[in-house]
């Protein structure tokens, strides 16, 4: 499995790049927003890989994030979404864009991707709704470790001599900012989501992200949703 490249930009196409690798050359698929923000040729380029294996043909996606990525596989675990199609979603919302359409549902934004029509685009907000949370968690350059539950990850940071009641304090405050960063990422504002989150930690007493997006989001949603 390629998971990574990194060489020089021999040409750009218009959905994909050839890196050059010590004289190897790789045809990466990627999204127009990753191709826009690549540099030109010659210039130095490190892209995070998903390999798509057939049985008539091998294909390398390319991403500038870990987030990218993760939303990319998410996306194709949906029938109906196959490789290119999360492409089209990923170059017309962006990351953030993908996040806050499936976090609040908002199927007219996922269908607005060329390609996407009304069913399957009801279909992924509804399939991944409750998925989107671990991503969102992840922020602007995301985790190595996404799948598997936060819950399971330990912070080999944390000193082993540090108080127990101290380690779940600053466990508690990283969740909290993650969490608070997400949501506002997904546009709403300081305030509101530092008040949604604050109630959150008190309804939950979790200190895992993905928790404290979950249950924000929901007091966060307009009335009679």
């Amino acid at each position: 499995m390629i998971g990574k490249i990194t060489g020089r930009v021999d040409y750009r196409g218009t959905d994909h790049v050839l890196v050059d690798v010590q004289g190897v050359g790789y045809m990466v698929y990627c999204s127009e927003r990753t191709l826009t923000g690549l540099p030109s040729r010659g210039g130095v380029v490190a892209l995070y890989t998903d390999l798509l294996v057939r049985e008539d043909n091998l294909q390398l996606f390319g991403f500038t994030s870990l987030a990218d990525k993760e939303w990319h596989k998410l996306l194709t675990t949906v029938q109906g979404v196959g490789a290119k199609a999360a492409l089209a979603i990923a170059s017309t919302l962006g990351t953030e864009g993908i996040s806050r359409a499936i976090a609040l549902g908002d199927v007219s934004a996922i269908k607005s991707a060329q390609g996407i029509g009304p069913k399957i685009a009801q279909r992924i907000a509804t399939e991944l709704k409750d998925k989107a949370p671990k991503i969102m968690a992840m922020g602007g350059e995301g985790s190595a470790i996404v799948e598997a539950d936060v819950s399971m990850v330990i912070d080999v940071q944390t000193p082993v001599d540090v108080p127990f009641k101290a380690q779940n304090k600053n466990s508690e405050a990283g969740a909290q900012a993650d969490a608070l960063s997400a949501l506002i990422n997904l546009g709403y504002g300081h305030g509101d989501a530092a008040g949604a989150i604050a109630e959150a930690s008190n309804e939950t007493l979790s200190s895992i992200p993905t928790d404290l997006i979950k249950a924000a989001l929901k007091l966060l949603a307009p009335k009679g949703r």
